[in-house]
């Protein structure tokens, strides 16, 4: 297999710094006066776990008040497989987690600081393996609380800040300030704790969480920096009260509003943007195709004919009357079989339709991001004939399916049978005189020829039967077609936006390392301002040589 330079000096020289670091925070070597990397402070309530359950994907304990009441030590390995691995490591012991993760949190944390809502210096780590995935260790730290509530100790915000303070004084960590975008930057105490050990700021990053709260005047916040974040804020909206992780995960996806919930504030003056609404056009543009195939098998000058041959190609020794079931199999088969390259054609015609709106979807939220524009285009180009190919199979199924038997529960069918054939006495009159002409009117098929019936009159009932269960029958069958491939396609559609994410890490993070080159590029306007830049150095450093000479020279003549 082939690695490209960058992953390999990835592997080479940092992974085996980051496993390191790992392993010396394992062996507790911080307590030795040996300093690590460490990571995450907040006020209490601010989002400090919302932050890691974004990067990470899991749902961590929550509740009213102080939720995290140890050091929880997070470890992000990226892993090569698709299934996510969960671990926790406490009290020298390790316990496999899945599903139960906020349980299995809560009762390890119980047992490291007691059941009640006291604090504890020892550490939980929780590890997790998961596919697409930043390598990242960072800990999470006991949100500040200023006044001790039932159960808690009277020193309860002495001990969390001796907590914070043990992990944030080091130069060796990285600050990362997670602030509630509802309160004022200056009042918190996260911040007054992170300028007294890094007044400059170039170590603390902030985190605004809880930004659709108070988007008002947020910008104004950010951009003055008052509190001095040396590196810069990120704003992020996390997920809020019960829901879970996929529910906000699903309430800030663009392409299954677009394509699935017909939500389309984002694309107001776009028609072709709004995927449900032009979805729900070409579904009913689709039965009105099937419509138009079916009425073009019936012929208004030799109405009845095809039903009177099949009957005498099918008739059988037996009780007279009875229809026989092969002929209506025929019949439908020769239906079926008009309009079977219709579902096909209508599915490809969809899924170009979808995967036109998913790239423009795509490159809009990438726009600043050109770097990653073309790894995206590819991954949902691969991606979109692979579920057109199941749709396709999918529809052909169906229309297999119904060539091959006549079924339905449906009692829609036997009413508009019975309707269609309360024109029969009619119908029969009409053919045995021939004073009232050779045409007739019928309902479903409007003005059609008799005068060729009159000649095979001993057949006509049974055909006229068999036209009429026919006519009902079809009617199912088509609704029947279109409503399974509206199902199919809801549901495709809806997997297609979950396996896109995985399409894209799958793109990105290839074996040849490529995607992460990529991620280096910089984009076209940043090349050109460091090409301004780089001009504008070497013309100050001619400058400054040009200067240096001068003064020099009035110097010697001073001399």
């Amino acid at each position: 297999m082939v690695v490209a330079p960058i992953a390999s000096s990835y592997n080479d020289k940092i992974r085996p710094l980051l496993d390191a670091v790992d392993k010396l925070r394992y062996l507790k070597v911080m307590e030795e006066g040996i300093q690590l990397p460490t990571i995450v402070v907040g006020d209490q309530s601010s989002g400090k776990s919302s932050v890691l359950e974004s990067l990470a994907g899991i749902g961590l304990p929550r509740g009213q008040g102080i939720c995290t009441r140890v050091p929880l030590i997070m470890r992000l390995p990226n892993h090569s497989v698709s299934e996510t691995e969960l671990s926790l490591e406490f009290n020298a012991k390790t316990l496999k987690t899945e599903t139960r993760i906020a349980e299995d949190m809560v009762a390890a944390t119980d047992e490291i600081a007691g059941n009640g809502k006291g604090i504890s210096h020892t550490p939980l780590t929780l590890l997790v393996k998961k596919q697409g995935v930043p390598d990242l260790t960072m800990v999470d730290l006991p949100g500040i609380t200023s006044v001790p509530v039932k159960g808690q100790p009277e020193d309860i915000y002495e001990q969390i800040l001796n907590i914070i303070f043990q992990y944030i004084q080091p130069k060796e960590s990285i600050i990362l300030n997670v602030l509630s975008a509802t309160v004022d930057f200056s009042t918190c105490e996260s911040i007054r704790m992170s300028q007294r050990v890094d007044r400059t700021g170039g170590r603390t990053l902030a985190v605004v969480t809880k930004a659709d709260k108070a988007p008002e005047g947020l910008l104004e916040k950010v951009t003055a920096d008052d509190v001095n974040i040396g590196l810069g804020y990120v704003c992020a909206k996390n997920r809020v009260g019960d829901e879970t992780y996929e529910e906000a995960r699903v309430e800030e996806e663009s392409l299954r509003k677009v394509l699935l919930r017909g939500e389309d504030d984002e694309y107001p003056d776009e028609e072709k943007m709004h995927g449900a609404a032009r979805l729900a056009e070409m579904l009913n543009q689709y039965y009105d195709d099937l419509q138009s195939s079916r009425s073009e098998f019936h012929h208004a000058g030799d109405f009845l004919m095809d039903e009177i041959r099949i009957l005498e190609e099918t008739k059988s020794i037996g009780l007279p009357n009875f229809l026989p079931p092969t002929g209506f199999l025929l019949i439908l088969q020769r239906h079926v079989k008009t309009i079977s390259g219709s579902p096909t054609a209508f599915v490809r015609k969809v899924w170009n339709y979808m995967g036109d709106v998913v790239i423009h979807v795509l490159m809009f939220h990438s726009v600043n991001y050109p770097q990653l524009q073309s790894s995206m285009r590819r991954a949902a180009n691969g991606l979109i004939p692979k579920v057109m190919g199941n749709s396709v199979g999918q529809v052909t199924e169906m229309v297999e399916m119904e060539k091959m038997t006549d079924y339905t529960c449906n009692p829609k069918c036997m009413s508009c049978w019975n309707k269609l054939m309360c024109q029969l006495d009619m119908f029969m009159e009409v053919v045995r005189d021939d004073s009232k002409g050779n045409k007739v009117k019928l309902e479903a098929f409007g003005e059609v020829e008799i005068g060729h019936l009159r000649k095979r009159e001993s057949v006509v009932r049974e055909a006229f039967d068999l036209k009429m269960r026919m006519t009902a029958y079809l009617k199912i069958v088509l609704r029947r077609l279109v409503d399974g491939l509206a199902l199919h396609l809801l549901f495709s559609l809806n997997k297609l936006v979950r396996e896109m994410e995985m399409e894209f890490v799958t793109e990105m993070m290839g074996p040849t390392g490529g995607g992460i080159e990529q991620m280096l590029e910089e984009s076209p306007s940043v090349a050109e301002k460091r090409e301004r830049l780089n001009k504008s150095i070497k013309l100050l450093k001619e400058s400054e040589l040009v200067v240096t000479k001068i003064m020099d020279r009035i110097h010697l003549l001073d001399d």
